[in-house]
């Protein structure tokens, strides 16, 4: 019994040690880069990049008055270092667009080269709120319009397995989708991902505790 309780324990080892450094095949995505935030630390993002990131996404706002306590940090960090950045806002389902726009339009600098912006849509246990799919899209429809008069550019939208089940919004929103699936691509939404991200127990040296691992479709074109 201890026999295989020490092989378990082994095989567990294993498994999490190759979580910690897998990625997708460079020669299938050649660009991949990193999702980050403030669990992340104080961040060294020479480490970053010397460790393949060719991009960053950085956690910015969340609802109507969040705001990732590095976000300004980690825009000015990626800059400096020559990885190209852009700003992520976690949708509420418990406020208004507006507001949210508010927030993020308050704290997100519009820049020519800044990434597109990515709006991630998921559930959150601080919001018990299920609105329906019609008022849904008809809010994430105004704060698109909103941020995206901001930033000059089309956002992303990134919506969880289980919130696309329920609401569909890669079929009612037409924007470039970022999907997620750990290890095994993605197929849960209405049209091919541009940006996948691949594996989010990835450790590298220059930030604390794990980071997002994130490629491009080849093809696709995020500007």
């Amino acid at each position: 019994m201890l026999g295989w309780l020490l092989l378990f324990i082994l095989l567990a080892g294993l498994a999490m040690w190759w979580a910690a450094r897998w990625t997708p095949k460079r020669e299938m995505f050649p660009i991949q880069g990193v999702t980050i935030g403030a669990a992340n630390g104080e961040v060294h993002w020479g480490s970053i990049k010397a460790a393949g990131a060719d991009f960053a996404y950085v956690a910015a706002t969340d609802g109507t008055d969040g705001l990732d306590p590095m976000f300004t940090r980690n825009l000015a960090g990626a800059r400096e270092v020559g990885v190209q950045v852009g700003a992520i806002h976690r949708y509420s389902l418990c406020q208004l667009a507006t507001d949210q726009a508010a927030n993020f339009i308050r704290h997100v600098p519009r820049r020519a080269d800044a990434l597109p912006a990515v709006v991630w849509l998921d559930y959150d246990d601080r919001c018990p709120d299920r609105p329906t799919r019609a008022l849904l899209l008809s809010e994430l429809a105004t704060f698109l319009a909103q941020i995206e008069a901001h930033t000059g550019k089309r956002s992303l939208i990134a919506p969880g397995p289980s919130f696309e089940a329920d609401y569909k919004v890669t079929q009612g929103i037409a924007r470039t989708t970022w999907l997620r699936r750990d290890f095994f691509e993605p197929d849960y939404g209405a049209h091919p991902w541009a940006m996948w991200q691949a594996n989010d127990y990835i450790r590298l040296s220059g930030a604390k505790g794990t980071v997002g691992w994130n490629v491009l479709r080849p093809q696709g074109d995020m500007q």
